[in-house]
C-alpha cells in the first residue's frame, strides 16, 4: 500500500506528459513557462506576506494580544465562546501558523477531550486566515482597494466562531 501511494506522484505526472505529447504539446516549454508563471505570482506575493507576518510577530511580542484578550472576554463569554479561547479568535485571522499554535496550547493545557480543547479544534478548522487570503490573493491581482471584503470575511469568522463554540456544547455537552 505503501509503494503504491508513493508511486502515485509520478505516475500523474507520466500520465499528464503522455497526454499532452498525445495532444501534440511540447510538456517541457509548457512546463517552464508555468513555472515562471508562478514565479511572477510569488514576486507579488511575498511583500504583502512579509508585512503580515511581522505585524503579527510584533503584536505577540508587545503583549497587545493579551491586552486585547483581556478587554474583549466579558463580550464573548455572553456570546457562549470560552474565554480561554479569546488569543486564538484574535490571532486566526491574521496567521495560521500562529493560530495553530495557539490552538496546540490550548489543547496542551486543557487536553484535547475539554470543552476548551474541543472549541479550539473546530475553530481552526471552521475559519480562514482572513487577512492571509486577502493579502495573498487581493495581491496577486494587484486589487488594493478591497472594499466590503474585510468587513464581510471578519463577520463570517466571527459567525465560525459561534457557530463552532456552539455546535461542541451541542454536540459534546448538550
Amino acid at each position: 500500500m505503501e509503494l503504491m501511494l508513493n508511486m502515485m506522484v509520478p505516475f500523474i505526472i507520466a500520465v499528464v506528459a503522455l497526454y499532452g505529447m498525445l495532444h501534440r504539446v511540447d510538456v517541457y516549454d509548457a512546463l517552464v513557462c508555468g513555472a515562471g508563471d508562478g514565479l511572477g505570482v510569488l514576486i507579488r506575493i511575498v511583500p504583502p506576506l512579509i508585512g503580515l507576518l511581522t505585524a503579527v510577530y510584533m503584536l505577540r511580542a508587545s503583549g497587545a494580544l493579551e491586552l486585547a484578550a483581556g478587554l474583549l472576554g466579558p463580550i464573548l463569554e455572553r456570546l457562549g465562546i470560552p474565554a480561554e479561547t479569546i488569543a486564538l479568535l484574535l490571532v486566526r485571522p491574521v496567521s495560521g501558523s500562529a493560530a495553530l499554535g495557539v490552538g496546540a496550547d490550548l489543547i496542551q493545557t486543557y487536553g484535547p477531550d475539554s470543552l476548551v480543547g474541543r472549541t479550539a479544534a473546530v475553530m481552526l478548522g471552521s475559519t480562514e486566515t482572513t487577512f492571509y487570503t486577502i493579502a495573498v490573493y487581493f495581491g496577486a491581482a494587484g486589487i488594493v482597494k478591497t472594499r466590503y471584503a474585510v468587513p464581510a470575511a471578519l463577520c463570517a469568522d466571527l459567525a465560525g466562531f459561534i457557530g463552532a463554540s456552539w455546535a461542541v456544547r451541542v454536540l459534546f455537552y448538550g
